[in-house]
């Protein structure tokens, strides 16, 4: 990468403050940009959810991984859960979503407090391991509650054989005018495929594991037994490891990322966050094989407001990023991230990965209850996790005395509505436009690959009216 006109501005910018110059280019079509990240960790798309409570769980894990990413689960999650989580994701079809499942006894109610848990929507009904009808949404409408299942589902549903070609997939479904249905081997119900499902398991290929299993990743932490948490995460088949603090570079988290080392083997190790050159180098030593780039630019953070620490995004990374590619390791972009541009420009600085948090929390897949706000809009909540909200279940079994000395300590917000985007609401929504977006900055800057967007970018600084000037107007002026 390199500024525009060759000089390095003199302040620190976020991605705001930039934007990337288009260049001469050979590449023809975005479907000719391979995104498969550098940083070997097994994505093929650059998107990595962050560890945060109220949004990575199960779903998001399985959803990600089905569409290139990762979803690191938390810290916070005790060990015998995160392997149960692990070992379900792991079990999940690489193509085909996961089914929600009733009997014709259960209730409208129980499969309308289901269908908000999958992007799909629609329940399958189970009879003895047999697939004998299907509920949606639309059917439940106007109905009792308390009706069964046997009621309103439509009998004798479509059913996709497993292993048919997906475009015939797609004309099927169109054909038949559903959007979603079972897909069955023999009488085994194997999972369930959407049109939009069909389309986006032709451009995107899932992120797995040695095995072919959907890649899993878990965060620990640098407190207690740090050596004996990863040994017992990685027992449990957690195929990337993220020893997480908020900040990195101090010593005790520098032992913490040796301690894991130790043990990790040829499992990846991610550390951060850190905001310099000098941190990167050290997490690096320490045995790093990727360095978590960010402090402060979380949409959920309060750390710079609070203590003034930090530091502006894209300058963090371009830095970070440029001494961890001297020393043969790479970076994530941790935070900041808003729009598929700043996606686009956390690459063109040198990240091998974005992860996002808040922005993914209002979606069907982000671990938060869904709740509506009394006007007909659904939303999540999502916290900081150092809030007090996340500070408290993190301090559950310590005493009273040091819960609540730990809780004067805060540095997030505990309590967000995240509302979900009526015509976006699943987490593979997002991703379509951040995919899209940063396939074509890709073509723009003549860039095949995530590494030719690094060397080929020219980046420009802009005034807030610039950036404005960018931005689309939903109405007129």
């Amino acid at each position: 990468m390199r500024f525009l006109g060759g000089n390095r501005p003199a302040t620190d910018l976020t991605y705001a403050d930039v934007f990337m110059v288009p260049g001469h280019s050979t590449v023809g079509s975005r479907l000719e940009v391979d995104l498969t990240t550098p940083d070997r960790v097994g994505t093929t798309i650059p998107v990595v959810v962050a560890n945060m409570t109220a949004i990575s769980g199960r779903r998001m894990a399985e959803t990600m991984a089905r569409r290139g990413g990762l979803a690191v689960l938390p810290q916070d999650i005790p060990v015998d859960v995160v392997a149960e989580v692990v070992s379900w994701v792991h079990a999940r079809h690489p193509v085909y979503d996961t089914a929600i499942t009733l009997g014709p006894t259960s209730t409208v109610g129980e499969a309308l407090s289901l269908m908000a848990k999958r992007a799909h929507g629609i329940v399958v009904v189970v009879e003895d391991g047999a697939v004998v009808g299907v509920v949606t949404d639309g059917a439940c409408r106007g109905v009792d509650r308390f009706s069964q299942l046997s009621q309103v589902m439509a009998e004798h549903p479509l059913t996709i054989p497993a292993g048919t070609d997906l475009p015939k997939v797609f004309d099927v479904l169109s054909g038949e005018r559903v959007s979603a249905a079972p897909v069955v081997e023999g009488e085994r119900l194997v999972g369930v495929v959407t049109r939009k499902g069909a389309l986006r398991s032709t451009l995107y290929t899932p992120a797995v594991n040695a095995t072919g299993q959907l890649l899993t990743s878990a965060a620990v932490g640098i407190n207690g037994d740090v050596a004996g948490k990863a040994t017992a995460l990685l027992a449990a088949g957690v195929d990337v490891l993220v020893v997480d603090t908020a900040h990195g570079h101090q010593e005790k988290a520098v032992e913490a990322v040796r301690a894991v080392r130790a043990v990790a083997g040829s499992t990846p190790v991610v550390a951060g966050n850190v905001v310099t050159a000098e941190g990167t180098r050290d997490l690096v030593e320490a045995g790093a094989d990727v360095v978590k780039v960010g402090v402060g630019p979380g949409a959920m953070c309060t750390t710079r407001m609070m203590t003034g620490v930090g530091r502006p995004q894209f300058s963090a990374v371009e830095e970070c990023a440029a001494e961890a590619r001297r020393l043969g390791r790479h970076v994530w972009a941790d935070g900041g991230v808003r729009h598929p541009r700043d996606v686009a420009l956390a690459l063109a600085a040198g990240a091998a990965n974005v992860m996002v948090g808040s922005w993914f929390a209002g979606t069907y897949e982000s671990a938060g209850d869904i709740h509506d706000d009394g006007n007909g809009r659904l939303y999540k909540e999502s916290f900081g996790m150092a809030s007090a909200r996340a500070v408290k279940a993190r301090t559950a079994a310590q005493s009273g005395f040091e819960r609540a000395r730990a809780g004067l300590f805060e540095e997030g917000i505990s309590s967000s509505r995240m509302y979900l985007d009526p015509d976006r609401p699943g987490v593979e929504d997002l991703l379509d436009g951040i995919v899209a977006g940063v396939r074509s900055s890709c073509t723009y800057a003549g860039a095949r690959t995530i590494d030719e967007l690094h060397e080929r970018a020219v980046v420009g600084v802009q005034s807030a009216a610039g950036y404005e000037e960018g931005r689309p107007l939903p109405t007129s002026w």
